[in-house]
């Protein structure tokens, strides 16, 4: 009889053809093997699937099918109904995991089997010329305890899809990430999650590296905010959503800093925050300070310095 693994690897890619090697690297270097990853190409125009070719072709834990385009959460959803594993571990297409990632996330679900989801710190980096990481700019943080709707709605500690690791059977009873959203869709999915009481904890271990651009899907803030104040809006009741949208334009903010994003961009977004509720874009007070001098100033200091306020 063959036993499931105990991971799913689901990375869905869409013209990652610059990018996916690394990625698929990074997979196929963990210290814990027991997985299989599925890569789902969501209608790439460039050479992305030429470039995935050969490792699904030398190894049998790499599955790869083709579709046209539909989005990535209609496409993770896909990689999830053909997955075999207990523990779910997303991962996009231009970003890497460090190479104890799998195993720290099976030790905890494994220690504290009453949770559902877990998370981790993350590098920010930007790239080379020639698309190789840098060195981190800064991290994120890991709090302690579950997260809860008003840190997931208000500042996302868990940032990225990269990030998430979920049972395979708390997914299907969520019913998976809502398709047609295009900025928020992890947010949404987590934001229902707790929403529902399950437990979400964080791993104090960096073990993701975020790739920074300033430009991309991922990148267009304007966008972000608008989808986040959609999504606030389904939760207004149950959070303070004035508050919530102040901690999340200075969380946006520090994200266009860290991508050497337009300075008109910052301050746009910094003030947005500041009319949305002053005070709670102070809440931390070092951050808040820091995030707005930044954005004040950015236009006349040099990248460098820019993202070594956020170190």
């Amino acid at each position: 009889m063959i036993r499931n693994p105990r991971f799913s690897v689901i990375i869905p890619v869409h013209n990652a053809e610059r990018t996916i090697a690394a990625t698929l690297d990074s997979v196929l270097a963990q210290t814990f093997t027991d997985f299989e990853i599925i890569l789902i190409d969501d209608g790439s125009t460039d050479g992305s699937i030429r470039a995935m070719l050969p490792y699904a072709g030398k190894d049998e834990r790499v599955k790869m099918i083709a579709k046209s385009q539909e989005g990535v959460s209609a496409t993770r959803n896909l990689g999830v109904e053909l997955a075999q594993g207990e523990l779910l571990a997303f991962l996009d297409a231009d970003d890497c995991w460090h190479s104890k990632k799998l195993f720290e996330h099976f030790c905890l679900h494994m220690r504290e089997p009453d949770i559902d989801a877990s998370f981790a710190k993350i590098a920010f980096r930007s790239e080379h010329s020639d698309g190789t990481l840098a060195q981190p700019i800064t991290f994120s943080t890991v709090g302690d305890g579950p997260l809860d709707l008003e840190t997931i709605l208000s500042e996302n500690p868990v940032c990225t899809t990269s990030n998430f690791v979920i049972r395979r059977t708390a997914f299907h009873e969520m019913g998976g990430f809502r398709s047609g959203m295009n900025h928020a869709e992890d947010q949404e999915f987590l934001a229902r999650f707790v929403d529902e009481g399950r437990k979400i904890v964080g791993l104090n271990h960096t073990l993701v590296d975020y790739r920074l651009s300033p430009d991309g899907l991922s990148c267009d803030y304007e966008a972000m905010l608008a989808g986040w104040r959609d999504l606030s809006a389904q939760f207004a009741g149950r959070f303070d959503v004035r508050r919530g949208e102040a901690i999340f334009c200075r969380y946006l903010t520090r994200r266009i800093l860290r991508a050497g994003g337009s300075a008109l961009l910052a301050r746009r977004m910094a003030f947005h925050g500041l009319r949305a509720d002053w005070r709670a874009f102070f809440s931390d007070v070092r951050r808040g300070a820091l995030t707005l001098s930044a954005a004040v100033c950015s236009a006349m200091l040099p990248q460098s310095v820019r993202t070594s306020m956020f170190a």
